[in-house]
């Protein structure tokens, strides 16, 4: 089993899920269509088609930068989080 930790952002948009889940899948891909299965729709806040990220989703496999090609291993962890920006350096 894939430990996946989801942003809360993400987990609010559908009742009852977690955000540290367990799922099966052997790539980002796989473990993106195991969240989908237990949360349709998931698929389409992450995903555009293609498929592919959307562009403000980054996703880490045990630390490293991941694309849905990326293996994810056994007992891997998969981070999402939404890509964060703005700001000002005027203060």
């Amino acid at each position: 089993m894939v430990t996946v930790v989801l942003p809360r952002s993400l987990v609010a948009l559908f009742p009852g899920a977690d955000r540290r889940v367990s799922v099966d899948g052997s790539t980002v891909a796989e473990v993106i269509d195991a969240l989908d299965a237990r949360w349709p729709g998931m698929r389409d806040r992450l995903c555009v088609p293609g498929p592919a990220l959307r562009e403000y989703i980054n996703v880490f496999v045990d630390t490293h930068p991941a694309d849905l090609s990326t293996p994810v291993p056994a007992h891997g962890v998969v981070h999402v989080l939404p890509a964060v920006a703005g700001g000002s350096s005027a203060r």
